[in-house]
Protein backbone atom coordinates (compact mmCIF):
# COMPACT_ATOMS: atom_id res chain seq x y z
CA UNK A 1 0.00 0.00 0.00
CA UNK A 2 1.43 3.35 -1.06
CA UNK A 3 1.03 6.61 0.89
CA UNK A 4 -1.45 7.87 -1.69
CA UNK A 5 -3.52 4.69 -1.38
CA UNK A 6 -3.46 4.96 2.42
CA UNK A 7 -4.84 8.52 2.24
CA UNK A 8 -7.65 7.35 -0.08
CA UNK A 9 -8.53 4.55 2.35
CA UNK A 10 -8.49 6.99 5.30
CA UNK A 11 -10.80 9.42 3.49
CA UNK A 12 -13.19 6.56 2.72
CA UNK A 13 -13.12 5.45 6.36
CA UNK A 14 -13.87 8.91 7.70
CA UNK A 15 -16.64 9.63 5.20
CA UNK A 16 -18.40 6.28 5.59
CA UNK A 17 -17.86 5.19 9.22
CA UNK A 18 -20.98 6.86 10.62
CA UNK A 19 -23.14 6.65 7.49
CA UNK A 20 -25.39 3.60 6.99
CA UNK A 21 -23.35 2.36 4.04
CA UNK A 22 -20.59 0.27 5.74
CA UNK A 23 -17.10 1.71 6.13
CA UNK A 24 -15.53 -1.75 6.40
CA UNK A 25 -17.27 -2.81 3.21
CA UNK A 26 -16.08 0.30 1.37
CA UNK A 27 -12.49 -0.22 2.53
CA UNK A 28 -12.53 -3.87 1.44
CA UNK A 29 -13.96 -2.94 -1.97
CA UNK A 30 -11.56 0.00 -2.40
CA UNK A 31 -8.56 -2.14 -1.46
CA UNK A 32 -9.63 -4.82 -3.94
CA UNK A 33 -10.20 -2.23 -6.69
CA UNK A 34 -6.76 -0.64 -6.11
CA UNK A 35 -5.04 -4.02 -5.92
CA UNK A 36 -3.91 -3.56 -2.31
CA UNK A 37 -2.80 -6.82 -0.75
CA UNK A 38 -4.58 -7.34 2.59
CA UNK A 39 -1.46 -8.09 4.63
CA UNK A 40 -1.20 -7.64 8.40
CA UNK A 41 -0.11 -4.01 8.19
CA UNK A 42 -3.01 -3.06 5.93
CA UNK A 43 -5.45 -4.73 8.33
CA UNK A 44 -3.87 -2.91 11.27
CA UNK A 45 -3.97 0.39 9.36
CA UNK A 46 -7.69 -0.03 8.66
CA UNK A 47 -8.34 -0.61 12.37
CA UNK A 48 -6.11 2.24 13.54
CA UNK A 49 -7.71 4.89 11.33
CA UNK A 50 -11.12 3.93 12.72
CA UNK A 51 -9.86 5.32 16.03
CA UNK A 52 -9.30 8.66 14.28
CA UNK A 53 -12.92 8.65 13.13
CA UNK A 54 -14.21 7.73 16.60
CA UNK A 55 -12.18 10.55 18.17
CA UNK A 56 -14.11 12.99 15.97
CA UNK A 57 -17.41 11.71 17.39
CA UNK A 58 -16.12 11.65 20.96
CA UNK A 59 -15.12 15.32 20.74
CA UNK A 60 -18.28 16.33 18.86
CA UNK A 61 -20.53 14.79 21.53
CA UNK A 62 -18.29 15.34 24.54
CA UNK A 63 -20.95 17.35 26.41
CA UNK A 64 -23.38 14.42 26.17
CA UNK A 65 -20.97 12.25 28.14
CA UNK A 66 -20.96 14.71 31.03
CA UNK A 67 -24.71 15.24 31.41
CA UNK A 68 -25.34 12.23 33.64
CA UNK A 69 -24.16 8.72 34.40
CA UNK A 70 -27.32 7.23 32.85
CA UNK A 71 -25.95 7.43 29.34
CA UNK A 72 -22.93 5.30 30.31
CA UNK A 73 -25.09 2.52 31.75
CA UNK A 74 -27.43 2.54 28.75
CA UNK A 75 -24.55 2.48 26.29
CA UNK A 76 -23.08 -0.44 28.26
CA UNK A 77 -26.40 -2.30 27.96
CA UNK A 78 -26.31 -1.71 24.19
CA UNK A 79 -22.63 -2.63 23.91
CA UNK A 80 -22.86 -5.90 25.89
CA UNK A 81 -24.36 -8.13 23.14
CA UNK A 82 -21.74 -6.98 20.66
CA UNK A 83 -18.91 -7.66 23.11
CA UNK A 84 -20.09 -11.21 23.80
CA UNK A 85 -20.82 -12.16 20.18
CA UNK A 86 -17.65 -10.42 18.98
CA UNK A 87 -15.39 -12.38 21.32
CA UNK A 88 -17.02 -15.68 20.34
CA UNK A 89 -17.15 -15.09 16.58
CA UNK A 90 -14.05 -12.89 15.99
CA UNK A 91 -11.84 -15.50 14.27
CA UNK A 92 -14.65 -16.92 12.10
CA UNK A 93 -15.68 -13.45 10.88
CA UNK A 94 -12.11 -12.40 10.07
CA UNK A 95 -11.26 -15.68 8.32
CA UNK A 96 -14.40 -16.30 6.26
CA UNK A 97 -16.50 -13.16 5.85
CA UNK A 98 -14.00 -10.43 4.92
CA UNK A 99 -14.26 -10.70 1.14
CA UNK A 100 -15.79 -8.57 -1.66
CA UNK A 101 -18.64 -10.97 -2.45
CA UNK A 102 -19.98 -11.01 1.12
CA UNK A 103 -19.66 -7.21 1.23
CA UNK A 104 -21.53 -6.72 -2.06
CA UNK A 105 -24.44 -8.97 -1.08
CA UNK A 106 -24.65 -7.34 2.36
CA UNK A 107 -24.73 -3.88 0.79
CA UNK A 108 -27.63 -4.84 -1.46
CA UNK A 109 -29.71 -6.49 1.27
CA UNK A 110 -29.03 -3.64 3.69
CA UNK A 111 -30.03 -1.12 1.06
CA UNK A 112 -33.41 -2.77 0.56
CA UNK A 113 -34.03 -2.73 4.33
CA UNK A 114 -33.04 0.94 4.62
CA UNK A 115 -35.53 1.95 1.92
CA UNK A 116 -38.25 -0.01 3.72
CA UNK A 117 -37.32 1.56 7.06
CA UNK A 118 -37.44 5.06 5.61
CA UNK A 119 -41.04 4.54 4.58
CA UNK A 120 -41.86 3.36 8.10
CA UNK A 121 -40.40 6.42 9.87
CA UNK A 122 -41.37 9.17 7.43
CA UNK A 123 -43.84 10.62 9.98
CA UNK A 124 -42.69 8.79 13.13
CA UNK A 125 -42.37 10.97 16.22
CA UNK A 126 -40.42 9.91 19.28
CA UNK A 127 -41.87 9.80 22.78
CA UNK A 128 -38.43 10.61 24.19
CA UNK A 129 -37.43 14.17 24.95
CA UNK A 130 -33.73 13.31 24.69
CA UNK A 131 -31.99 10.23 23.34
CA UNK A 132 -30.55 9.66 26.84
CA UNK A 133 -34.10 8.85 28.03
CA UNK A 134 -34.08 5.54 26.15
CA UNK A 135 -34.93 2.50 28.31
CA UNK A 136 -32.39 -0.20 29.13
CA UNK A 137 -34.55 -2.76 27.30
CA UNK A 138 -34.56 -0.71 24.10
CA UNK A 139 -30.85 0.03 24.40
CA UNK A 140 -30.14 -3.70 24.72
CA UNK A 141 -32.28 -4.42 21.64
CA UNK A 142 -30.31 -1.87 19.61
CA UNK A 143 -27.16 -3.66 20.79
CA UNK A 144 -28.53 -6.95 19.46
CA UNK A 145 -29.13 -5.27 16.10
CA UNK A 146 -25.56 -3.99 16.17
CA UNK A 147 -24.32 -7.61 16.26
CA UNK A 148 -25.50 -7.98 12.65
CA UNK A 149 -22.93 -5.38 11.61
CA UNK A 150 -20.13 -7.89 12.26
CA UNK A 151 -20.91 -9.18 8.77
CA UNK A 152 -18.83 -6.88 6.50
CA UNK A 153 -20.99 -4.67 4.32
CA UNK A 154 -23.92 -4.63 6.75
CA UNK A 155 -22.88 -1.33 8.42
CA UNK A 156 -22.81 -0.74 12.15
CA UNK A 157 -24.52 2.61 11.65
CA UNK A 158 -27.31 1.07 9.55
CA UNK A 159 -27.92 -1.77 12.02
CA UNK A 160 -28.12 0.52 15.06
CA UNK A 161 -30.21 3.18 13.30
CA UNK A 162 -32.68 0.51 12.17
CA UNK A 163 -32.74 -0.86 15.73
CA UNK A 164 -33.43 2.61 17.08
CA UNK A 165 -36.26 3.24 14.64
CA UNK A 166 -37.95 -0.05 15.56
CA UNK A 167 -37.74 1.02 19.21
CA UNK A 168 -39.70 4.22 18.63
CA UNK A 169 -36.89 6.73 18.16
CA UNK A 170 -37.22 9.30 15.41
CA UNK A 171 -34.62 9.55 12.65
CA UNK A 172 -32.42 12.10 14.41
CA UNK A 173 -32.48 10.33 17.79
CA UNK A 174 -31.76 6.93 16.23
CA UNK A 175 -28.81 8.45 14.38
CA UNK A 176 -27.45 10.19 17.48
CA UNK A 177 -27.70 7.04 19.62
CA UNK A 178 -25.85 5.20 16.86
CA UNK A 179 -23.08 7.81 17.05
CA UNK A 180 -22.84 7.57 20.85
CA UNK A 181 -22.80 3.76 20.79
CA UNK A 182 -19.98 3.87 18.24
CA UNK A 183 -17.57 5.24 20.87
CA UNK A 184 -17.37 2.20 23.22
CA UNK A 185 -17.97 -0.30 20.41
CA UNK A 186 -15.24 0.92 18.09
CA UNK A 187 -12.76 1.60 20.88
CA UNK A 188 -13.19 -1.95 22.17
CA UNK A 189 -13.08 -3.53 18.69
CA UNK A 190 -10.11 -1.42 17.61
CA UNK A 191 -8.23 -2.02 20.83
CA UNK A 192 -8.82 -5.79 20.63
CA UNK A 193 -7.60 -5.88 17.03
CA UNK A 194 -4.46 -3.92 17.89
CA UNK A 195 -3.71 -6.13 20.91
CA UNK A 196 -3.95 -9.24 18.75
CA UNK A 197 -1.56 -7.70 16.24
CA UNK A 198 2.10 -8.27 17.14
CA UNK A 199 3.54 -6.16 14.33
CA UNK A 200 6.57 -3.93 14.61
CA UNK A 201 6.41 -0.87 12.38
CA UNK A 202 8.95 0.86 10.18
CA UNK A 203 9.26 4.66 10.29
CA UNK A 204 7.43 4.83 6.95
CA UNK A 205 4.56 2.74 8.32
CA UNK A 206 4.35 4.88 11.47
CA UNK A 207 4.08 7.99 9.30
CA UNK A 208 1.35 6.32 7.25
CA UNK A 209 -0.57 5.45 10.43
CA UNK A 210 -0.32 9.03 11.75
CA UNK A 211 -1.42 10.61 8.46
CA UNK A 212 -4.27 8.12 8.06
CA UNK A 213 -5.47 8.82 11.62
CA UNK A 214 -5.58 12.57 10.96
CA UNK A 215 -7.27 12.26 7.57
CA UNK A 216 -9.95 9.94 8.99
CA UNK A 217 -10.57 12.34 11.88
CA UNK A 218 -11.14 15.38 9.62
CA UNK A 219 -13.26 13.58 7.04
CA UNK A 220 -15.42 11.93 9.75
CA UNK A 221 -16.06 15.30 11.42
CA UNK A 222 -17.43 16.85 8.22
CA UNK A 223 -19.33 13.71 7.21
CA UNK A 224 -21.22 13.54 10.52
CA UNK A 225 -22.17 17.23 10.42
CA UNK A 226 -23.58 16.92 6.89
CA UNK A 227 -25.25 13.56 7.57
CA UNK A 228 -27.29 14.83 10.52
CA UNK A 229 -28.60 17.78 8.50
CA UNK A 230 -29.44 15.56 5.54
CA UNK A 231 -31.19 12.81 7.51
CA UNK A 232 -33.38 15.27 9.43
CA UNK A 233 -35.01 16.48 6.21
CA UNK A 234 -34.48 13.69 3.67
CA UNK A 235 -34.21 10.36 5.51
CA UNK A 236 -32.31 7.21 4.48
CA UNK A 237 -33.73 6.28 1.06
CA UNK A 238 -30.83 7.74 -0.93
CA UNK A 239 -28.35 5.71 1.14
CA UNK A 240 -30.39 2.57 0.49
CA UNK A 241 -30.31 3.07 -3.29
CA UNK A 242 -26.59 3.91 -3.10
CA UNK A 243 -25.88 0.63 -1.29
CA UNK A 244 -27.87 -1.38 -3.84
CA UNK A 245 -26.15 0.31 -6.80
CA UNK A 246 -22.66 -0.10 -5.32
CA UNK A 247 -23.24 -3.75 -4.47
CA UNK A 248 -24.52 -4.57 -7.97
CA UNK A 249 -21.74 -2.61 -9.68
CA UNK A 250 -19.05 -4.39 -7.72
CA UNK A 251 -20.56 -7.82 -8.39
CA UNK A 252 -20.44 -6.93 -12.11
CA UNK A 253 -16.86 -5.68 -11.70
CA UNK A 254 -15.82 -8.96 -10.07
CA UNK A 255 -17.51 -11.08 -12.73
CA UNK A 256 -14.84 -12.64 -14.88
CA UNK A 257 -11.95 -11.22 -12.79
CA UNK A 258 -9.70 -12.95 -10.28
CA UNK A 259 -11.51 -11.02 -7.52
CA UNK A 260 -14.55 -13.20 -8.01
Amino acid sequence: MSLFQSIIIAIIEGLTEFLPISSTGHMILASAAMGIHEDEFVKTFEVFIQLGAILAIALMYIKRFFRSLDIYFKLFAAFLPTAVVGLLAYDFIKDYLFNPIVVSVSLILGGVILIFIDKKVVNQESTLKEVEDISYKNAFFIGLCQCLSMVPGTSRAAATIIGGVFNGLDKKQATEFSFLLAVPTMMAAGGYDLIKSDLTFTSEQLSMLAIGFGVAFVSAWFAVKLFLKYVSSHGFTAFGWYRIALGILFLIFMWGTDLG
